[in-house]
Order: C-alpha cells, then structure tokens, then sequence
C-alpha cells in the first residue's frame, strides 16, 4: 500500500512539476505580451497634432508642386490612422484628405496663380493653431 502510494505522489509531482514550467514558458509571457501591447492610437490630440510644410516654394506653372504635412497624433504622440483632414486658404477650395497608418495626411498643391498663401488645416473639423505660408512664384 506504501508503494502504491509512493508512485502516485511521484507522478502526481512529476505532472505538477511538468504543469507549472508549461505555464512559466508558454501560457504567462504571452499573458504578459497581451497586457502590455498599446491599444491602437484612437483619439486625436489637437494640442499634439501639427501642420508642416514639406516645401513650401514652387513655379505658378500648374504643375510645379508645394508639399504640406499634417500629423494627425494622440496626446502620447502616436499617429491616428484614418481621420478627415482638411487643407483650408487656396483660391480652388479646401482639399481634404484622411490620415494614413502613420497619422500623416499629405497635401500636393499647385497653382496657376502667384502669390503667397497662408494655409490652415482642421482635423474632424477641429481647426489646428498654427499655419504655413506656400509661396507660388512666377
């Protein structure tokens, strides 16, 4: 009866020992990994977010370009995919575009007009504080 005893509490222990090194290598370091990853960034941070020109001199030909960047970032700085960002101060109207992975949206501007112009960007409508002067010359 010892003996029977005996092997049941080894291989009771042996499948308790071979039970918690299955749990500390595989189960709880990808528990971990999960409750520790950041959540995707979701909500816009209009004090975060910011209007850059990426060049901001071009011809008046119509086809010459300026560049203008807006990112589109949450309050920790991470980029917000897929939110409407509209370009506002050309003659033609305001451009709108969405925001990709990264939370940029980039604008291509050209004009058959010369003249400097002073543009402004809004995210969900929301207007950014700070501006950027393109330049059209002849």
């Amino acid at each position: 009866m010892n003996q029977n005893k005996l092997v049941f509490t080894l291989v009771f222990g042996l499948v308790g020992i071979l039970f918690l090194g299955f749990m500390a290598t595989k189960v709880i370091p990808k528990m971990f990994v999960t409750w520790t990853k950041a959540a995707p960034a979701t909500k816009v941070s209009l004090v975060d977010s910011y209007l850059i020109g990426g060049k901001i001199l071009a011809k008046s030909d119509g086809s010459d370009k300026c560049v203008v960047n807006v990112f589109v970032l949450d309050s920790s700085g991470k980029g917000v995919k897929g939110t409407q960002v509209t370009l506002s101060g050309l003659n033609d109207g305001d451009m709108e575009t969405l925001s990709g992975d990264d939370g940029k949206a980039t604008f291509e501007i050209s004009s058959v007009q010369a003249g400097q112009f002073t543009l402004s960007a809004s995210i969900g409508g929301s207007p950014l504080a700070k501006t950027v002067k393109v330049t059209f010359r002849e």
